[in-house]
């Protein structure tokens, strides 16, 4: 395949799969960060948030098997490789939630709905990835990295299975099981979840996804010749990857980033197309825009601090146990509380 590819292609097309499932998974098993956090708050239901748990322990048990079979070095992912930086994660996690009740979506969402056919989402997706470079390697970025230093190739342990490496001489497929196992049967042990086998199916199969694109990339980086990053999915910088993509494409060369943003797209369109749901929808009230675009323009620079979106720390940072993921999912949850609160019952107190 690389023989007749190319590392980049192969790349891309490994991510434009796994892309695609995460499209149909949005789309066929309504799997979205947002919609999970309210029905759990306002509708007391809370299949979709148990969901979110299948989808962490199935990537984090797949992904450690990898690791422990030679598939995968942890080590050399990009929530590994570096001094994980506790404020960052938290003002980042805080500022990506709070965007992300505003805009309505989180970028994998609002990928899924433009996928559908809303127009709007097609706005937050531009203004989400334009803030995310603005910040990572635009006029902000000298300031972001003197506000919150990276310190790449560290030797300490920036993860629950490296630390049990290190501390306890736990192998990695051990870590693994217990956490992701534990996180599966918490995530079952509800009647109303295990009467419902879509959410199941397609929790797991979310969580097979992630594990596809680090598996994918990291054969495609040990196996070609050109330098490829080892990575799998999130949409913050990969949607702003995407944008510079289509701006120079003759210059340029697909990404990992490319392949599953766009495979987002397209399998939320045949997921839509299937269940009868695609139609072009457009934002009739001005001030509901300009709210959707604060809150995307918040997503971007928030994810970048935090080093990932709600699907790159909540499910890719989880899958190899990095510290940052919970408190990222925290601060993400929390953000969403409160920018959900305001817009739906305001500030003021309860009379």
């Amino acid at each position: 395949m690389l023989d007749t590819l190319g590392e980049a292609n192969t790349a891309a097309l490994i991510g434009l799969v796994g892309g695609l499932i995460l499209g149909l998974a949005a789309r066929l098993g309504r799997f979205c960060t947002l919609g999970a956090i309210e029905d759990f708050l306002y509708s007391s239901d809370d299949r979709r948030l148990r969901m979110w748990g299948l989808a962490i322990g199935a990537a984090v048990i797949s992904t450690h098997l990898a690791m422990s079979l030679g598939a995968l070095d942890g080590a050399e992912t990009a929530y590994l490789d570096r001094v994980w930086n506790p404020l960052a994660t938290v003002v980042g996690g805080l500022m990506f939630g709070y965007g992300m009740a505003l805009a309505g979506n989180c970028g994998y969402g609002a990928l899924a709905r433009l996928g559908g056919g809303d127009l709007r989402s097609f706005v937050i997706v531009l203004v989400l990835g334009l803030s995310a470079y603005f910040v990572m390697s635009g006029p902000l970025a000298e300031f972001r990295v003197w506000l919150f230093p990276v310190v790449v190739d560290t030797q300490a342990p920036q993860g629950v299975s490296q630390f049990a490496a290190v501390r306890w001489g736990v192998d990695h497929v051990t870590t693994g099981a217990l956490v992701g196992g534990s996180l599966m049967a918490v995530s079952l042990a509800s009647r109303r979840m295990l009467a419902s086998p879509e959410h199941i199916f397609w929790g797991v199969v979310v969580g097979l996804a992630i594990t596809s694109g680090w598996v994918g990339t990291y054969w495609v980086a040990v196996t070609g010749f050109e330098v490829e990053p080892i990575e799998t999915h999130s949409f913050a910088a990969p949607i702003g990857d995407t944008i510079f993509y289509s701006m120079t494409a003759s210059g340029n060369t697909l990404s990992f980033s490319v392949g599953s943003v766009v495979g987002v797209v397209a399998g939320a369109f045949i997921g839509s197309i299937r269940k009868g749901h695609f139609r072009w929808e457009a934002c009739e009230d001005p001030r509901e825009l300009r709210r959707q675009i604060l809150g995307a323009a918040l997503m971007g620079p928030g994810a970048i601090l935090a080093v990932g979106c709600s699907v790159g720390q909540g499910l890719s940072a989880f899958s190899v146990l990095a510290f940052s993921a919970p408190i990222a999912f925290i601060s993400i949850f929390l953000g969403a509380m409160l920018g959900l609160r305001q817009l739906i019952v305001g500030f003021s107190p309860a009379e």
